[in-house]
């Protein structure tokens, strides 16, 4: 029985042992990495820095990306050698059970964004899991930024009503 007991316990040190601790100033240095490697159109760093099964939310209602769908809808841009420039301007960290989550300000060709994520890890390495971007739009700016749009989101919202929820 000791014996029994013995092995559980060293089993149990050891998958302590497997997780990698890992700081949020390296989080952030991935998140930098992520955003340079967009700016710098270097396809294949970009694309190391998400997960496998990576999802990409943009500023667009219809931009709800499975990551193999993202590298083919942005290849084109980083083939040009013109991806798209992303600069923090703030940027908050938080961790629960190995898996970060973070909000970011970004400095963008939109203006200012709003950026946040899921950072979990996948083979060995912190990956970006789930990113999702809007634009930041003041308060004071709400009404006409809707009567702007109100015709589109009439017109996508017949049509996402005729889809059944899958939930």
């Amino acid at each position: 029985m000791k014996k029994i007991q013995l092995l559980l316990v060293a089993m149990f040190l050891m998958s302590c042992g497997s997780k990698k601790a890992i700081a949020p100033e390296s989080v952030a240095t991935i998140i930098d990495d992520w955003h340079l490697a967009a700016s710098q159109a270097n396809y294949e760093n970009y694309f190391n820095l998400m997960t496998s099964d990576a999802i990409f939310i943009g500023t667009d209602a219809t931009e709800n990306w499975q990551r193999i769908e993202f590298e083919t809808f942005a290849k084109p841009y980083f083939d040009k050698g013109k991806a798209w420039s992303f600069t923090a301007l703030e940027r908050n960290i938080y961790q629960n059970n190995g898996i970060f989550y973070f909000d970011e300000l970004l400095d963008t060709q939109m203006g200012i964004c709003r950026g946040s994520g899921i950072l979990k890890l996948e083979d060995g390495s912190y990956k970006i899991a789930h990113y999702v971007l809007s634009i930041a739009v003041p308060n004071e700016n709400v009404k006409s930024l809707t009567e702007l749009k109100k015709q589109w989101d009439e017109d996508y919202k017949k049509e996402l009503l005729l889809k059944k929820l899958p939930y």
